[in-house]
């Protein structure tokens, strides 16, 4: 399958302008659906073969209209939390169900979806279960469409590189607060997984029939506590505060405080995915992409160690 037209929802967001930027130098006229278009025009315009269109991601005709005449559809669209904006169950359930409906509606020949490492229908958390939901859905999708719409899934851990929302989020943090940081679930762990090495995964999938109807997790080579990626995060900044692990009960009242704040920096949805380890049980990374996994010790030191507190 030759792939020289794509359509992205999502693709604003830290994965998708990475998406982005990688189809557009490889001459890939890529349409990105979005809400607010003049937000990007510096970052996305600017690349040549994209082009940004402000609509309604969640109306079907509109998705039909976007998706008619591109030889491939990525979908990224996640929230980490509930917002007046959106909600797990429409953001993680319902779209990718009106997205799948709608490549197979139009012909359709290809779809990627974004899922995440730890989506379960059945899991703790109203995030895993909606990201779960989610992906069921698009994957019966697939195997309905009796072979005319080839689907891969990807279910990444916590994604890293420049500009990411997890060590820059730390970072900030621990150069704001006096004393010291109070850390719920310290012991959860992670495996976290190179920005480059997802978007790596995406486009190779795209033509390579072998990843067709596959369901894949990316996982960086190595697995940590949160407690240990919180320290990393303060050798790199050069701060010294103490990192308390909290009990989960009181983990849970600081939640509750936390979630009706501006940026929720936690909330009780959150402690529960954290309840559940996000590691690969198997390769970290699937052999048939055929690279190697970078370490995030290789690549955080070059973004992290500079004043992140400007942005």
């Amino acid at each position: 399958m030759i792939i020289s037209k794509v359509c992205i929802l999502g693709g604003t967001g830290f994965v998708g302008r990475h998406i982005a930027a990688r189809l557009s130098q490889q001459g890939v006229q890529t349409r990105i659906l979005t809400r607010n278009r003049e937000q990007h025009r510096e970052t996305l315009l600017v690349l040549p073969g994209v082009e940004l269109f402000e609509t309604n991601i969640y109306d079907p005709a509109t998705l039909e209209t976007h998706f008619r005449g591109r030889d491939a559809v990525i979908n990224l669209v996640g929230i980490l939390n509930e917002h007046k904006r959106g909600d797990f169950h429409i953001a993680h359930s319902e779209l990718p169900r009106l997205v799948a409906n709608a490549c197979v509606k139009v012909g359709m020949p290809r779809l990627l979806h974004m899922s995440a490492l730890g989506a379960d229908p059945a899991g703790p958390s109203a995030y895993q279960r909606s990201k779960g939901i989610g992906q069921e859905a698009v994957h019966q999708a697939g195997k309905d469409s009796a072979g005319l719409l080839m689907v891969t899934i990807f279910r990444p851990s916590v994604i890293f590189g420049e500009g990411d929302s997890f060590f820059n989020r730390f970072a900030n943090l621990l150069r704001r607060i006096p004393f010291f940081l109070p850390l719920a679930k310290p012991n959860a762990k992670m495996q976290p997984v190179w920005v480059e090495n997802v978007t790596d995964a995406y486009v190779e999938a795209l033509s390579n029939p072998g990843t067709y109807g596959q369901i894949y997790d990316l996982c960086g080579p190595k697995a940590y506590t949160l407690r240990d990626l919180v320290a990393y995060t303060q050798s790199l900044i050069g701060t010294n505060k103490a990192i308390i692990g909290l009990p989960d009960w009181v983990a849970m009242m600081q939640a509750m405080v936390l979630e009706k704040l501006p940026g929720q920096l936690l909330t009780r949805d959150n402690l529960l995915s954290l309840s559940v380890d996000n590691i690969c049980t198997g390769s970290c990374f699937p052999a048939i992409f055929g690279l190697q996994a970078r370490s995030l010790e290789s690549v955080v030191p070059s973004y992290l160690g500079r004043d992140v507190s400007k942005g």
